[in-house]
């Protein structure tokens, strides 16, 4: 069954995040498209070594109806504490009448001014995965 299914890949959405104010740092979704894309799901989660601990958060679920063509939809702010770990987001919306996910992993100590690049959209400085 699982040969009938076509697999579309996943282009034109990014993730993005950017330094916000207090040591917080903000978790974008950017649509690149131009077109809108609908029903989107974000399972956010984050793991790994945290003061010499395993440790990993709760898997946060979140649910936006629409994010517009050329436009970005915060998801979360993530506490500074939290970027030395590993950061998984794995998003599903539909275009186009399909259903696509695809699974987003900022691996632990990627989160830093050393692997900045320019975010479109946002217009600010981070780290992008497209």
């Amino acid at each position: 069954m699982k040969n009938d299914i076509p697999i579309k890949k996943v282009e034109g959405v990014g993730l993005a995040i950017v330094p916000a104010a207090d040591g917080f740092w903000d978790v974008y979704l950017l649509n690149l498209k131009k077109e809108p894309i609908k029903q989107l799901i974000v399972s956010a989660r984050g793991y790994g070594r945290l003061n010499d601990k395993e440790v990993e958060t709760a898997n946060i679920r979140y649910y936006f109806e629409e994010v517009p063509p050329g436009s970005f939809q915060k998801i979360e702010p993530l506490h500074k504490d939290l970027v030395q770990m590993a950061n998984e987001y794995w998003i599903s919306f539909l275009w186009k009448d399909y259903m696509y996910d695809r699974k987003y992993v900022f691996v632990a100590g990627s989160i830093q001014a050393a692997y900045f690049t320019h975010i479109p959209i946002l217009d600010e400085l981070g780290v992008l995965i497209k």
